[in-house]
């Protein structure tokens, strides 16, 4: 073996030799046990960041152990390749989206290959190949031929300078993300897929679901938001319109004598009826699609009402409440309409506030408290019913419950269960995106794309310099046959939203037919995944879609599991500190990047001019915070395997890992120190070290446990002392034996350095070898360290069997010089001997 491990040559050589090997190719016929491993596919951006690097390293680890432990391995990689990324790069670069896709994934396959990841390239997927999403379609005209799928009316996020439909979370401070223009609320055509129809199993599913996070399984519960409450009518004064009553729905019935007002949104059949001929309304319901349609814009947005003029009599104590036009209330939840109690909801109570109505107490956390007043915000906590007639003293529980059982009997409302959760709308009007298979005819109405005449692939000859969908603009594309008649047609222009791409490929990686989007026997058997590892951002939104398209599948027949993913583990964030200084011609700081900072204990100064800069909080690496680290750099420096040991090392998998120089430069130096341990391997040593074996060999099992429960940091410190007490104990056949464990162990984490010591050995490939076998003798300590002390001081330690009795432990005590001139012929007046631990000598 050379002086020093050599990176730059190992790296290569041994990537090269498994790719000759096809060490990691899934072996669909093989008869071991299955294990799918996998991290959340990455959206092809052009880089592969430090975050990637760590998630992708703890799925590495984990895949690779359950090879050598006897596991046929599916540990796939792919790209979320659409999205409005790439078609901004179009408008902003002037480049084919495709082609800046492309180009990315390249780029970032050959990242992933750098640092050795054992990944079967085999069954690379790219959501953006009409090879992967014309199987999509079909999988769409399957739930659309089983009522899973429909198309109506909805109101829409519009952004009105980029021309398209922006999903919730796009919409930032009631602006656009991309183009920053107003968003405007917008009645569109909308495609939807029935996910309401699984609120109830993908609730009770959760409850099977014990190896996911507390926290994640809580989200996905919090977001189907299942209650149960109340639905009734107000009548109203005097019809308008021909409309002589108002539906509303509440949770909180219980406060219904609290109702002040009733709100309704602007688009609701009261509100447009009182717009009729009375310019001042149509101008507010105007003004009221302006802003976004998420939860948060509603809930921050400043509340604005317009007082119809119309009063609703209340049911309990017939007094006349004031409608309004609301901005907060949208027709598409609920009813479109509101009961508003402002004492026991914020939102109503600003509303309230703002515009002067009556704020009444109904709930307090005694009697006593009846009267308190509010303290600038409304109550909505638990407590007893107050100025409530009939329902004062009850706990709010027994309060709904009699207010339904009242509603219900004397027949102007009933009980009624209700879900947070909301049909999902798949429609972007967006090019780089898949496109959604249906034909609009004026014969025919709406009709599928027959499955023959799929993908329905994007054309390449698009423009976009105009914003906006191209997809509309294209001279030729949309045109085509109705497939029921004959008569020109034209092909749906909204393409998927990339979440459908996300909520199946998992089933692609399992199978990949060529005929059909995969092979449910062989589904059967690689599915669940064993392990999926992903970060906390993506609890709700990707998770429950993927969980909603695999029931929805089971469903309609094509595929036997339920849940797609057993257990899941959502990874911590690399972080960094940040450095920058501040503008001195608009106050807000200039970023730099870590490699343009000379750092020290003192502080920082930027290279370029030596001048100090700010040394700013340690937060999530973030490319316009600029304190990203490129992983091409770590590896050109200390080589893969030495970033791979970091990512693992010190934090909890789960928690935050903090960058730091020094810990990676620490974990170069262990690559090294390894490889001058594994020099020393001697195939022909002799002589047994008891202690060493036993070390060995619980180390063994404790790296293993702590592997299987993704405890990676556990496991490195283990390594490390061993790796310790080996290089202490003296040359033996038990010595050399512990030597080849610790390579073995260290093998999935560093997987060059053990492939290039492991050839030396003459074994073969690492990557192909098997985890070191445990003997249960050696995992049980027969021999314990006893104390020995003298006037109740340390004066030396016994290495006794396990179980040696009190008048031998005195014996061996009283033997010991160190023990004999700390008495220093003192008479010996009393001996306490605690077995297995302690002896005490009093003198």
């Amino acid at each position: 073996m050379t002086e020093r491990f050599d990176p730059a040559q190992a790296d290569t050589r041994w990537q090269a030799a498994w790719d000759d090997a096809q060490c990691f190719k899934a072996d669909d016929t093989s008869s071991k046990p299955r294990s799918f491993v996998l991290e959340m596919f990455p959206y092809p951006s052009g880089r592969i960041h430090i975050g990637h690097v760590r998630n992708y390293t703890m799925g590495d680890v984990l895949a690779r152990y359950k090879r050598m432990t006897g596991h046929e391995v599916l540990h796939p990689m792919g790209w979320d390749a659409f999205g409005m990324p790439a078609e901004n790069a179009a408008m902003e670069k002037g480049v084919h989206p495709g082609g800046w896709t492309r180009e990315n994934i390249a780029n970032m396959k050959a990242q992933l290959k750098r640092l050795g990841f054992a990944l079967d390239w085999s069954r690379e997927i790219a959501t953006c190949e009409p090879e992967y999403y014309g199987h999509e379609q079909a999988l769409f005209l399957d739930l659309y031929a089983n009522d899973l799928v429909y198309r109506k009316e909805s109101a829409v996020n519009w952004d009105p300078v980029d021309m398209t439909v922006l999903a919730n979370e796009q919409v930032i401070d009631g602006r656009g993300w991309r183009s920053g223009a107003l968003v405007e609320k917008r009645k569109l055509s909308q495609w939807f897929l029935k996910i309401t129809d699984f609120a109830d199993e993908l609730l009770d599913g959760l409850s099977t679901l014990d190896k996911w996070p507390e926290k994640v399984r809580t989200m996905q519960e919090n977001w189907i938001g299942k209650s149960q409450g109340l639905q009734f009518k107000f009548d109203l004064t005097a019809e308008v319109g021909g409309i002589g009553s108002v539906e509303v729905y509440s949770t909180r019935p219980d406060t219904i004598f609290g109702a002040s007002f009733v709100a309704v949104a602007a688009d609701h059949p009261i509100a447009q009826a009182v717009a009729q001929g009375r310019p001042e309304v149509e101008e507010f319901i105007a003004l009221c699609k302006q802003g976004g349609t998420t939860a948060a814009e509603l809930e921050t947005a400043e509340k604005l009402g317009f007082d119809t003029g119309v009063k609703a009599r209340h049911p309990f104590t017939g007094a006349e409440l004031p409608v309004f036009i609301a901005n907060f209330v949208l027709m598409d939840y609920g009813t479109g309409a509101v009961m508003a109690v402002p004492g026991h909801d914020q939102r109503d109570f600003e509303f309230a506030t703002k515009y002067q109505l009556p704020i009444l107490r109904v709930v307090a956390a005694s009697e006593a408290d009846a009267d308190k007043p509010f303290d600038g915000e409304s109550e909505a906590g638990d407590g007893v019913c107050v100025h409530s007639d009939f329902l004062n003293g009850m706990a709010v529980k027994d309060a709904k419950a009699a207010v339904i059982a009242r509603a219900e009997a004397e027949g102007w409302g009933e009980g009624k269960t209700v879900w947070r959760l909301r049909d999902w709308g798949v429609s972007r009007q967006r090019y780089w995106g898949t496109p959604i298979p249906f034909i609009h005819c004026e014969v025919c109405g709406v009709v599928p794309v027959p499955k023959k005449h799929l993908p329905v692939t994007l054309p390449e000859d698009v423009d976009f310099s105009t914003p906006g969908n191209p997809l509309v603009r294209h001279p030729t594309w949309k045109h085509v046959d109705c497939p029921q008649c004959g008569h020109a047609a034209r092909r749906e222009t909204d393409t998927l939203d990339t979440f459908v791409d996300s909520s199946w490929y998992f089933l692609r990686f399992a199978s990949e037919p060529e005929d059909r989007p995969f092979d449910p026997a062989k589904i059967a058997e690689w599915l669940p995944v064993e392990q999926y590892i992903g970060g906390i951002e993506h609890a709700i939104l990707h998770l429950l879609y993927a969980r909603f398209w695999t029931r929805a599948l089971a469903r309609i027949g094509k595929v036997e599991v339920k849940e797609p993913f057993a257990s899941l583990f959502t990874q911590g964030m690399v972080t960094h500190e940040t450095y920058f200084r501040i503008n001195d011609a608009n106050g807000q700081p200039i970023y730099f990047s870590p490699g343009e900072i000379d750092r020290t204990s003192d502080g920082a100064t930027l290279k370029a001019d030596g001048a100090a800069v700010e040394v700013g909080r340690v937060i999530k690496m973030s490319k316009s915070k600029k304190n990203v680290v490129d992983p091409d750099e770590i590896v050109a420096t200390y080589g893969a395997d030495a970033i791979r040991w970091f990512m693992l090392s010190d934090s909890p998998p789960e928690r935050d890992l903090p960058w730091s120089e020094a810990g990676i430069e620490g974990c170069g130096r262990f690559v090294q120190r390894l490889w001058r341990l594994f020099a020393q391997y001697d195939a022909s040593a002799t002589g047994e070290d008891k202690a060493i074996d036993r070390k060995a060999h619980q180390t063994v099992a404790a790296v293993a446990s702590d592997i299987e429960s993704l405890g990676f940091n556990k496991a490195v410190a283990r390594i490390y002392e061993l790796t310790g007490a080996v290089e202490k104990a003296a040359p033996s056949a038990s010595r050399s034996n512990a030597i080849r464990t610790i390579l073995l162990l260290v093998s999935p984490m560093m997987p060059h350095l053990a492939e290039e010591a492991f050839e030396t050995f003459g074994e073969g490939l690492v990557s192909q070898a098997s985890w070191p076998e445990v003997d249960p003798a050696l995992l049980v300590e027969d021999e314990v360290t006893v104390a020995v002390q003298v006037k109740g001081k340390l004066r030396d330690t016994l290495t006794v069997a396990k179980g040696t009795s009190k008048e031998e432990l005195e014996a061996l005590a009283l033997a010991s010089e160190k023990v004999q001139r700390a008495l220093d012929g003192a008479e010996v007046r009393k001996v306490i001997v605690v077995p297995d631990r302690l002896v005490n000598l009093v003198a």
